[in-house]
């Protein structure tokens, strides 16, 4: 009988045994599951609720936060009918809401189940007109609130695949590689003035998504007749749920700055904003100023310009 020559491996190999015939009764999980937690806090989230607070609070009212990307999860080898982003932006854009300032910016009010809303009003109606005496009278329901701000927008666009790209080695069988995509998705959020129609401030927040993956693996023979082949794996993904939150977060809160600055409403300490105020606008004016190329570009003198420095005479 021939003797195998390398214990060490037969132990490994058992071992890989061993778990497989394991898993045919349980599920292998090489990360344990976590516990539900009652809320996820993302980058901008202290942001958020640290807002000094306003003046009064905002009546404010969303209808619907829609998914307007069009967009459907990307996949090499089926056609996917599920959607690339949630299609409950309406409720994290409400959560963010009750969140700004630690709940003392906005006063939300019920629209997207308004009709919900109505009937259970109505039902109240008839039980009180079915159950009442003649002569006992019940005082009526009180009226809805209206809002004088009207919160509008959506997820405007999601672009996946914008950057891929990985690295990989492999010698004597033995190596690895490693493979990352990102993602980007769009919100825009606007508010609207329900008293003239029209819009107040308008902004336009966006957020990548980072998706990675670690494989490595051996091949080899350790023996001219018996074939050594391991394989492992680790992918991330950031959770597209997620990143719309961060986003809608980030929007709100842009929004109240925005608004502070065009005196739409107003912090109730001023001084406890001007902090604020000044890092948001740096950040924001650090974003947009063009990359050098463009701005040596912009300073091209008359002489070498399109049309000489001079377009009063130009037939457009």
């Amino acid at each position: 009988m021939r003797r195998y020559r390398h214990p060490g491996i037969l132990l490994l190999l058992l071992s890989v045994v061993s778990l497989v015939s394991h898993g045919c009764s349980t599920f292998i999980q090489p990360l344990s599951s976590g516990k539900a937690e009652v809320g996820y806090e993302s980058q901008v989230f202290q942001q958020l609720v640290s807002l000094p607070p306003p003046t009064e609070p905002i009546v404010v009212v969303v209808y619907k936060f829609r998914d307007q990307s069009g967009q459907y999860k990307s996949s090499d080898t089926v056609l996917q009918y599920s959607t690339a982003v949630t299609q409950g932006a309406t409720s994290l854009l409400i959560k963010a809401l009750m969140d700004a300032g630690n709940g003392k910016w906005f006063t939300v009010l019920e629209r997207e189940g308004l009709s919900n809303l109505l009937n259970e009003r109505k039902i109240i109606r008839q039980t009180r007109k079915q159950y009442t005496n003649g002569d006992q009278q019940l005082p009526p329901l009180p009226p809805l609130l209206y809002a004088p701000i009207l919160l509008d927008g959506g997820i405007v666009a999601y672009e996946s695949n914008l950057l891929s790209g990985g690295m990989g080695a492999r010698y004597f069988g033995a190596g690895g590689f490693t493979e990352f995509r990102r993602d980007t998705v769009t919100v825009d959020l606007r508010a609207v003035s329900v008293k003239r129609g029209t819009i107040l401030n308008t902004l336009q927040t966006r957020k990548t998504i980072l998706s990675a993956k670690l494989e490595g693996g051996l091949f080899r023979f350790v023996d001219p007749l018996r074939l050594l082949e391991i394989e492992v794996g680790l992918a991330s993904n950031e959770a597209p749920q997620m990143a719309v939150r961060e986003a809608i977060e980030l929007a709100v809160y842009g929004l109240i700055l925005e608004g502070v600055k065009d005196n739409t409403w107003a912090f109730k300490d001023p001084k406890a904003g001007t902090h604020i105020l000044a890092s948001y606008f740096e950040e924001k004016r650090e974003k947009l100023q063009p990359p050098k190329k463009l701005a040596q570009a912009a300073d091209t003198p008359e002489s070498d310009s399109l049309f000489g420095g001079n377009t009063e005479d130009k037939d457009w």
